[in-house]
């Protein structure tokens, strides 16, 4: 049976942190719900205001549960991960997964902002996009481009985002897998 994930999307999304996980994730073969945090199935990105179609809202996906899922990915960008953080129903849902050990995803600004205020963070080894690291009270940082920690998978920013898409291709397959795609899309 496939692996499957779930990127959310809100509107200032950093669009390479989401287009890349989407992108790579899917020629591994993983499935992929994009799913957009408002109403609309049309989210609009940080630069450029590109329009990328969901293919999914966060209401749909509550609605038929975490059941199937295996990881969830937070893209980083502003003012897209302070939408995903004031969003209650996005907190609820990434706690959710994170108390039946799925696979917690998170670049950029989203470790500080998103995943720390939820406690997601307490004890854990993390990184995320520099200086952000000193809104995390109780986390311990690194200045490594992709932190692996038990079920959380933080990264630094659009830079890395390729190698978190691989890092997370290999936890959620394996490292053959990872490296395969880190070579066909010469990484």
């Amino acid at each position: 049976m496939a692996k499957k994930t779930i990127v959310l999307l809100a509107d200032g999304f950093e669009d390479v942190e989401a287009v890349t996980p989407i992108d790579y994730l899917q020629r591994a073969g993983i499935e992929v719900t994009a799913a957009s945090i408002s109403g609309s199935l049309t989210v609009t990105s940080k630069w450029g205001g590109i329009k990328m179609t969901a293919t999914s809202t966060l209401a749909e996906v509550t609605k038929q549960g975490i059941t199937g899922y295996d990881a969830i990915i937070l893209p980083g960008g502003m003012p897209g991960t302070a939408n995903l953080a004031a969003s209650k129903e996005t907190g609820a849902l990434i706690k959710d997964m994170a108390a039946n050990g799925k696979l917690i995803c998170a670049i950029c600004a989203a470790p500080a902002l998103v995943l720390a205020p939820l406690g997601l963070l307490k004890g854990k080894k993390f990184t995320c996009y520099p200086n952000m690291e000193e809104k995390v009270t109780d986390g311990k940082w690194s200045d490594d481009r992709v932190v692996t920690d038990g079920n959380i998978i933080t990264s630094r920013g659009a830079g890395t985002a390729g190698e978190f898409a691989v890092t997370i291709i290999e936890k959620l397959l394996d490292k053959a897998a990872a490296q395969k795609l880190a070579e066909t899309v010469l990484l």
